[in-house]
């Protein structure tokens, strides 16, 4: 039996995408970005601070979270390990190089760390929601009460830990709901850094920005899931700063992002965080790196985008 026409009818079927969150742009189309002082390349350093309940909750487990039969003190206290310790080397290792960081925190981690918390915004870094712990996840199969109801939660939590408002959020596992990026905008966030469709920062119809957080280049990834070393994880770091670097001089000074996510109980062990030391030592000395936390390269590109609106205005 022949299929009835209207099964291949699709309203949304057209150039771009097949859904109204975000204009269709291909980076190379794009007017050229400039960042502060003729820098090139915007090296944003993220930081996963998180607190694993010792038995897993929400719709699914989150990356990193208890693996054998509860309870499970192995997993639970390598995790710990970060907070603990891993976490003020990278604070140690930033200072060396004099770069400030964006840390994605749980709010479970800014009520039990005061101490960390303060010595973070002491050394002018900022802070991310990151939901409430590694059991706050989100899905679909949450009402969107519900995950309003997470959201507040963590951003409230946060505020009366830290005496800071976040501006940007980054979900479990980068996972979002169909009403996540409104209710992200309706909690008054700035930018979200789940999407990683992107190297620079783009905006939702929505009004909210993405700042794009990719994956590929993590500690988690290429150290923990490829089972890759340290020195491996910075050759390709600084394969992807090279890369960067040469496109923007391509386009005449245009700008490009490297984000750069860490995970403390991963790179903050004893013989891994050397390696993490020298490329920072090593990027940080390079003419075309701007390093910036997400805050920000929001606030650049945003200036930016308001430029190009204004010319857009005058032609």
């Amino acid at each position: 039996m022949a299929l009835d026409p209207a099964y291949l009818e699709y309203p949304h079927r057209r150039h771009g995408y097949d859904h109204e969150l975000y204009d269709w742009s291909c980076l190379h189309t794009r007017a050229p970005v400039r960042w502060p002082d003729g820098k090139t390349v915007a090296v944003w350093l993220c930081v996963s601070l998180e607190w694993f309940p010792i038995v897993p909750g929400g719709p699914f487990k989150a990356p990193g979270h208890m693996q054998t039969a509860y309870p499970d003190f192995r997993h639970y206290t390598a995790r710990d390990y970060g907070n603990r310790v891993g976490v003020w080397r990278f604070l140690d290792a930033f200072a060396a190089a004099g770069v400030k960081a964006s840390f994605a925190t749980n709010a479970a981690i800014a009520e039990r760390y005061p101490e960390l918390i303060e010595a973070i915004l002491a050394d002018g870094h900022e802070i991310i929601a990151h939901s409430t712990d590694m059991n706050g996840t989100i899905d679909s199969s949450l009402s969107r009460e519900a995950e309003s109801a997470l959201i507040g939660e963590a951003i409230a939590r946060i505020v009366r830990a830290a005496g800071v408002r976040p501006s940007g959020w980054l979900s479990i596992a980068r996972q979002q709901s169909w009403n996540t990026l409104d209710l992200l905008k309706e909690h008054g966030l700035a930018y979200c850094c789940d999407w990683v469709n992107d190297e620079l920062p783009y905006r939702f119809r929505n009004g909210l920005v993405s700042l794009p957080l990719n994956h590929e280049l993590s500690d988690r990834q290429i150290v923990a899931v490829q089972q890759k070393s340290a020195e491996s994880w910075a050759e390709s770091l600084t394969d992807a700063f090279d890369w960067l670097a040469g496109e923007g001089r391509a386009q005449g000074g245009a700008g490009r992002m490297l984000p750069v996510h860490l995970t403390p109980y991963i790179m903050g062990l004893p013989y891994r965080i050397d390696a993490l030391e020298r490329w920072l030592a090593a990027i940080a000395a390079r003419d075309e790196a701007w390093f910036a936390p997400g805050n920000a390269i929001i606030a650049a590109w945003e200036s930016h985008e308001q430029a190009q609106a204004e010319e857009a205005g005058r032609g």
